[in-house]
């Protein structure tokens, strides 16, 4: 799976969450209409986050809501809601959030690999304040394409 080539029906620019449950469900919503999994594993994601905790916040503003591997995970994929404003997953850092990435993989492989392009990706500070002010979802793919041209 490349970052740069997320169709548009993953891509959900200034969306709107109550709260962080809200933020995961739209997250696994674009997971959901890019076939990517069904909606069993937006549940997942959400009670992911109720056992352990905001740990998806994985840098200021951003969180990669996630599960693991299962039956609901049709086939790799990996979806990018902003919102238009930010909220609060609980995390005593990173808070409050804007980007929820939602990331579904097939096998632990998988999730290893795409997690190695998102760091790359992530590990530009400014690229999450990048993808947040997106009006287009090819300005995220402009964002994500950084995994591949970085050495």
């Amino acid at each position: 799976m490349r970052l740069d080539e997320l169709p548009d029906d993953v891509i959900d620019l200034r969306a709107h969450a109550a709260d962080w449950r809200d933020a995961v469900r739209l997250a696994g919503d674009a997971l959901v209409a890019g076939g990517v999994t069904t909606e069993a594993y937006t549940e997942r994601m959400v009670q992911v986050v109720e056992e352990f905790g905001a740990y998806i916040v994985i840098a200021p503003g951003l969180a990669l809501a996630h599960a693991r591997p299962g039956p609901d995970v049709l086939h790799d994929g990996l979806a990018v809601v902003t919102l238009n404003e930010s909220v609060v997953f609980g995390h005593p850092h990173n808070d409050p959030v804007d980007v929820v990435l939602a990331l579904a993989v097939t096998s632990s492989q998988s999730h290893v690999t795409v997690l190695a392009d998102l760091a790359n990706v992530f590990n530009d500070p400014t690229a999450a304040r990048s993808v947040a002010q997106a009006t287009t979802a090819d300005a995220v793919r402009a964002v994500l394409a950084q995994s591949h041209t970085q050495p």
